[in-house]
């Protein structure tokens, strides 16, 4: 403290002065940039544009990009406060080894030589896939191409995935299965040019606020939600469906036999363009408006209406996000929302398609790079022809790729269980936080030899228990792409460097590659990300999702650009953007005939059912001022005095029958754990039996009360549903 504050006198003028920008007027003086950095948000699939101001190395404000074709300048809450996350004192600044129990610092050599010797004695001892390797949905695409190639041709295991599977593996899957490839097949404008908007699950007011903001410049639709909490989305909506839990395959069984009764489909595209039509009318048969009305609890004549309004609208959408994918059924849900669309002719043009809205920032990118679900460029894992021309473009024998996928990220924890993993790599998630049954995930870490966690930030719930930790840049320290939901590529530029001695992940993976003499093997002459984004392009070339005419130069000039787009298209544009794209315009999908497939799906209740003991519906889900673990955002003061801790909803009713009352501090139990000393707010926005919890919170984790129960085709967890019992907890009683 100076003299001048210690009588008193200083004003503080320095820190509070303030000075005028060009764009925003008088302001605090610290906060105006030298320069202004245009690059893509990092937290949900939206992708907007956004600039950092850059004050002498540091980055001092954010601005949206009112040129991007995203957001045209608006910025949520958190995309408003991102540029905090790069100086929170939680960063990882240097490479820490554990040594008698303490992680102590080493240098990059000594860590990296320690990690190459520990997964190669572990693959010595019991087999190359005794590796496993979990990654994320937040490096730049141009990471995710990197570490795919490195994971299976330099360390030949394919037991490796990505935190995606925990949020987006059921869209991929379903989309798999009824077109024959992933792919989001529309675009935002559909939000736009849609005359009836029907999300399922989508809770887009806090999930993804932008997108509430396009759907508004929309005056003349007709908005449908489908959720049984009464969300902020549920308030938008001209029609709300407060169905029971887990029932939307029942609504959208209900809606398809109503539509085909009614004659409301369009016969020639199904002739044309799909098969499997007789099997499902012939299903659907039993999914009456009655029946469905019993299982859903909404009326018979709001099925009817919804029917009707998707029925008989030019251009109806479905899009959604977690409240299908979080599911022991999400895959088979997002084939139902696909029959809908298929049955009426609904996909590749204007206004119409089957949505999904991604979770992270570049869960796309992986998906379409990253060799988990499928080798690069959407090629299948079985299918020879698919591996020998990936062997031909990246000059290796077709034997070193895998013939199959590994495990799906579930099934590599339960590997540790069992002892059959006995290495981990775990890249920029949390899932000590995250993942379902925490106790599961723990006694897998547990069984592990050794255990490395790359993060951006130290100390996490997971880099706690790691035996090293690599410190890695973060956005706005590194440069690149990332692909959101609308298939947009958009570019990510370094702002500022990285705190002390982290690294991006991109040098990251090509130090580990020279460490293991594989370097030039793997990635001949490269030495940036624009390397690995040139070849990725040549890769991609041909394929559903091609970047081939997509340059850096382009994204600078344009901001983002969607795939595919070929070298050809590209040309032809003579240096203008390139028009908003959907896929399979012409009926041809990526199936043996060319065929979107109709599936027949059945209704089922969902695995964990109420019982006297544990009589409530546990439901999960974010709000709007945090993301996922709250890593990041734990550490923006704006965002967490907005909201600092978890609570439970509850609906009066049982509050009553309870004996509880406003912010009482209750426990919420399931037949795994407990969580204690949770706020309670009680409302109407959850129905009776239901209750509702963030997921944000490791303080009051609600995955320690989750249960674990996966999607048998994705893999997915069912976050959405477990049995609770709610009741005071035993301080608050005393």
């Amino acid at each position: 403290m100076n003299i001048k504050r210690l009588l008193g006198i200083d004003t503080l003028q320095d820190k509070y002065s303030y000075g005028h920008d060009p764009r925003f007027g008088y302001t605090s003086a610290a906060k105006i940039p030298d320069r202004w950095v245009p690059t893509t948000c990092g937290y949900c699939s939206v992708g907007c544009g956004i600039e950092i101001g850059v004050k002498d190395d540091r980055a001092v404000s954010v601005r949206g990009n009112e040129g991007h074709p995203v957001n045209s300048g608006k910025l949520c809450p958190k995309g408003l406060a991102e540029h905090h996350i790069l100086e929170a004192e939680s960063r990882a600044v240097r490479p820490l080894l554990k040594h008698s129990g303490r992680l102590q610092p080493v240098s990059w050599d000594a860590a990296l030589d320690r990690m190459v010797d520990e997964f190669r004695k572990v693959q010595q001892k019991y087999g190359p896939r005794a590796l496993g390797v979990v990654s994320t949905g937040q490096l730049v695409t141009e990471e995710f191409y990197t570490l795919g190639k490195l994971v299976q041709l330099g360390f030949g295991t394919n037991n490796y995935d990505g935190n995606t599977t925990l949020c987006m593996a059921s869209a991929v899957s379903g989309y798999k299965r009824s077109f024959g490839s992933d792919g989001p097949p529309g675009a935002y404008d559909d939000l736009e040019q849609a005359d009836v908007v029907f999300l399922v699950g989508a809770n887009i007011a806090d999930n993804h606020p932008i997108l509430c903001y396009r759907l508004e410049r929309n005056p003349a639709k007709t908005l449908i939600v489908a959720d049984p909490r009464v969300s902020k989305t549920a308030r938008m909506a001209d029609l709300h469906l407060p169905l029971k839990p887990r029932t939307d395959i029942a609504l959208l069984n209900g809606m398809a036999h109503i539509l085909i009764r009614s004659g409301l489909i369009d016969r020639d595209y199904i002739e044309r363009h799909t098969t499997g039509f007789d099997q499902l009318e012939e299903h659907l048969a039993k999914y009456t408006p009655d029946r469905v009305a019993q299982v859903t609890g909404l009326s018979e004549e709001t099925l009817y209406r919804t029917a009707m309004l998707y029925g008989r609208a030019k251009a109806p959408m479905i899009a959604w996000t977690m409240g299908v994918n979080h599911s022991t059924q999400g895959a088979e849900t997002v084939n139902a929302i696909n029959n809908l669309a298929l049955l009426t002719g609904n996909i590749g043009k204007a206004g119409a398609s089957p949505f999904s809205i991604t979770g992270q920032c570049n869960a796309m990118g992986t998906r379409e790079t990253g060799g988990t679900s499928s080798l690069p460029g959407y090629r299948k894992f079985e299918d020879p022809d698919d591996r020998r021309e990936l062997a031909r473009l990246w000059r290796v024998d077709e034997s070193e790729l895998p013939a199959e996928r590994g495990h799906a990220y579930p099934d590599i924890i339960e590997a540790c269980v069992k002892g059959e993993i006995k290495a981990l790599w775990i890249i920029a998630t949390n899932p000590v936080v995250s993942f379902p049954n925490v106790d599961v995930l723990t006694q897998g870490l547990a069984n592990l030899d050794f255990l490395v966690v790359q993060d951006g930030f130290h100390p996490t719930p997971t880099t706690e228990l790691a035996d090293l930790v690599l410190p890695a840049a973060i956005w706005g320290e590194k440069e690149g792409t990332y692909t959101n939901s609308e298939r947009r590529v958009s570019k990510v530029n370094r702002a500022v460097s990285p705190p002390g001695e982290a690294r991006s992940d991109f040098d990251i993976f090509l130090a580990v590659a020279e460490k293991m003499g594989l370097k030039e093997k793997l990635y001949p002459g490269w030495s940036g990300p624009r390397d690995a984004f040139d070849e990725w392009r040549k890769v991609s070339a041909g394929r559903l999702c091609d970047y081939s005419g997509i340059s850096y130069e382009m994204l600078d000039r344009h901001f983002a650009v969607q795939w595919p787009l070929t070298v050809e298209q590209a040309a032809a544009l003579d240096g203008a953007a390139p028009p908003t794209s959907r896929l399979y315009e012409d009926g041809r999908f990526q199936t043996d005939d060319g065929r979107a497939k109709l599936f027949s799906i059945e209704w089922e209740p969902f695995p964990e059912q109420p019982t006297t003991a544990f009589p409530m519906v546990l439901n999960t889900g974010r709000t709007v001022e945090h993301w996922h673990t709250r890593t990041k955002t734990k550490e923006v003061k704006i965002l967490e005095r907005l909201s600092p801790t978890a609570w439970l909803e509850m609906n009066p009713r049982d509050a009553r029958g309870l004996g509880l009352r406003q912010h009482d501090r209750v426990s919420i139990v399931s037949p795994r754990s407990r969580v204690d000393d949770v706020e309670l707010r009680i409302t109407e926005i959850v129905g009776p039996g239901q209750v509702f919890m963030p997921f944000h919170y490791f303080e009051r984790n609600s995955n320690l009360l989750t249960q674990s129960a996966f999607d048998p085709i994705s893999r997915e967890p069912n976050y959405k549903q477990c049995s609770v019992r709610v009741e005071k907890t035993a301080a608050a009683r005393a």
